[in-house]
């Protein structure tokens, strides 16, 4: 009787966790046929197994969804840039482009959701605010990287925090609106990873790629 009622709330913490997770992966599908701005609680609902009202044992509302699924995707965004953020090798160049591809790939798997994200941050404070952070993170990881690979003599950036926010919010644009709109075919994602590959190199290391 004891091991019963000590496996109820474990199951009933599975049961919440699985009927959030569902209702997050219909929200990306569904990001993918319509902006979010369109995307309305009882359209979500019908596409998923659950009731309408099980929405807001999970979510205060589409903002909080929207806010849910950014936070996750900003983890899995800051893991695959970790190895250009946490680096510091002979080989800048080569770590910048490992970190872009990784990037691309997140964008090329989620970038419907990534771009509503991005647009319903004009419209909504909340969002803006959530998301405006996550792109400051960013950028204040880039200086960081900088600050090293100047003590190190491998970069000489003035003004790096301008800098490393103009480079971060011009990435997150090209990306969302690379990937944004459906499926992007191999050379697309490959002439875009080159493109911003050639901006952060010259940019912050003057190197040229060409080469």
């Amino acid at each position: 009787m004891t091991e019963r009622v000590e496996l109820q709330p474990a199951r009933r913490r599975r049961r919440r966790e699985d009927s959030e997770q569902e209702i997050l992966e219909v929200a990306e599908r569904l990001l993918r046929e319509r902006p979010f701005r369109e995307l309305t609680v009882d359209d979500l609902m019908a596409a998923t197994t659950q009731s309408r009202t099980a929405f807001y044992r999970h979510f205060t509302g589409r903002q909080d969804l929207l806010i849910r699924l950014l936070s996750d995707l900003n983890q899995e965004l800051w893991a695959v840039s970790q190895g250009w953020f946490q680096g510091g090798g002979e080989d800048p160049l080569a770590e910048a482009r490992e970190a872009l591809e990784r990037l691309a790939g997140v964008y090329q798997a989620h970038g419907p959701v990534l771009l509503a994200m991005a647009e319903a941050a004009h419209h909504d404070d909340e969002v803006e605010r959530v998301y405006g952070a996550l792109v400051q993170g960013f950028a204040d990881g880039v200086v960081a990287r900088l600050e090293r690979d100047g003590a190190a003599g491998r970069a000489s950036v003035p003004n790096p925090a301008e800098v490393a926010a103009a480079l971060v919010w011009m990435t997150e644009r090209q990306l969302a609106v690379t990937f944004g709109r459906g499926d992007t075919s191999p050379s697309e994602r490959a002439a875009v990873v080159e493109a911003l590959y050639t901006i952060w190199t010259r940019t912050l290391y003057g190197a040229d790629p060409a080469r």
